[in-house]
């Protein structure tokens, strides 16, 4: 099978790496990949936003699969031009893609599923966002929650228990061109469960939790994500089943019953609150770092599940299975991130933090002109480690990522601490 996958980043190189571990290994390519992707996959110079180029070399390379890993393309309707083109695609329309790309209709999609999510109201103008932040929180006693409405990066939300401060986000967001999505706050753990669809049934990966928080303790502005880790053994028995018949199939339902079957993956951030499990957002693609520890875990063939997708039946697909180890990763961030990214400073260790024991995924990298690795970008590389339980997962992380140098850099210490934690209190898994 040859595949060609679009993107640049940790997702796409953590679904590089484990299409490379089927078996047969299929022929990869990229568009426009990194250099840890070059090291697997033929890499084509053809950017992630040139969907014209992007149609253009899967005509040359006539794939069997196309898989498009970032949301910007997939909202800009890069699937859908590459379906016109006569190939098949993993990844869903840019109608379906709305789900992530606008949160106000995402809310109206939920409504009319009776998909259980936050109470929600759109603002659009400066003088809307008191008024909308009143009405979900009008006791003022928990955080407040203020999205921008499309495409963020994972950093346009705002959860804060100072009223100004979500004034001034919402208002900003709304001055730049923006409108934003005022929410009422959702107590309890956060879950993140990736489904697989056909645009008719649904598939779910294992489970897995991030930490968008900057700094440990959860401190600091919100990020892209700062790392994961799967399993979850504090989650409750039968949570993916509750997910898949209460979230994800329901909304696979609604699309397909307004003519818009969603091909790819639904990505369902949820909250485990008081009152259950409530969605705290959709997205359209694999999430990042999420992405990293799950395929690390999924010991099937990821080709064929994506192939049975994009052709319109997942009963082709076979069983999942899944590894009993644990998986932590832990993001390399640089100088800065996320207000500011400092780029093209030097990193050196990978080949060290390897032989630890962890592998290395580049999020953010590029070749200087000299040939040396450099970062380029916010969040630059995700050091992933597997052990029998969560507490040697951490510690394989860890590991890899003390051997790891880039100046200036940041990470955070305490990813998936509490859950190892509670792990070893309980005498978890073994």
């Amino acid at each position: 099978m040859k595949i060609l996958v679009i993107g640049s980043g940790g997702r796409e190189h953590a679904i590089v790496r484990r299409l490379a571990a089927d078996s047969p290994a299929p022929e990869l390519h990229a568009a426009p990949g990194n250099p840890g992707i070059a090291a697997l996959a033929t890499c084509h110079d053809v950017s992630v936003d040139d969907l014209d180029g992007q149609v253009a070399l899967a005509q040359e390379l006539s794939p069997d699969l196309v898989v498009v890993g970032p949301e910007a393309p997939l909202v800009a309707g890069a699937a859908d031009r590459l379906r016109a083109a006569g190939l098949t695609v993993f990844g869903p329309s840019q109608e379906a893609a709305r789900l992530e790309g606008s949160k106000t209709w995402a809310k109206e999609i939920m409504d009319a599923a009776r998909v259980p999510t936050a109470m929600a109201v759109t603002a659009t103008t400066g003088d809307e966002v008191l008024p909308a932040l009143d009405r979900v929180n009008p006791l003022r006693d928990v955080p407040f929650v203020v999205k921008a409405d499309g495409l963020a990066a994972g950093k346009g939300v705002v959860v804060t228990p100072d009223i100004e401060h979500a004034i001034a986000h919402g208002r900003a967001v709304i001055g730049a061109g923006g409108s934003v999505v005022v929410e009422e706050y959702l107590d309890g753990p956060e879950v993140s469960l990736f489904c697989v669809s056909d645009g008719t049934r649904v598939v779910p990966l294992a489970p897995a939790q991030d930490f968008k928080r900057a700094l440990d303790g959860d401190e600091g502005p919100n990020t892209g994500g700062m790392g994961a880790y799967s399993p979850l053994p504090w989650a409750p028995a039968g949570l993916v089943e509750e997910i898949v018949e209460k979230v994800a199939q329901p909304t696979i339902d609604e699309l397909a019953a307004r003519g818009i079957p969603f091909v790819g993956v639904l990505y369902c951030g949820l909250a485990l609150t008081a009152r259950g499990v409530r969605v705290v957002e959709f997205n359209a693609r694999f999430g990042d770092p999420e992405t990293q520890v799950v395929l690390e875990r999924l010991t099937s063939p990821l080709g064929p599940l994506l192939l049975a997708a994009a052709q319109g039946d997942l009963t082709t697909a076979g069983e999942l299975t899944w590894s009993d180890d644990a998986a932590v990763t832990v993001v390399i961030a640089s100088a800065g991130y996320p207000r500011r990214n400092r780029t093209g400073d030097v990193i050196t260790g990978i080949e060290q933090a390897e032989a630890t024991g962890a592998h290395v995924i580049h999020s953010g990298t590029a070749l200087d002109a000299d040939g040396d690795l450099v970062s380029a970008g916010g969040r630059v590389l995700c050091v992933v480690g597997r052990g029998r339980n969560l507490s040697a997962a951490r510690a394989a992380a860890l590991a890899g990522v003390d051997a790891i140098d880039l100046e200036g850099s940041h990470h955070r210490t305490d990813i998936a601490a509490e859950a190892a934690g509670s792990e070893s209190r309980s005498g978890g898994r073994a």
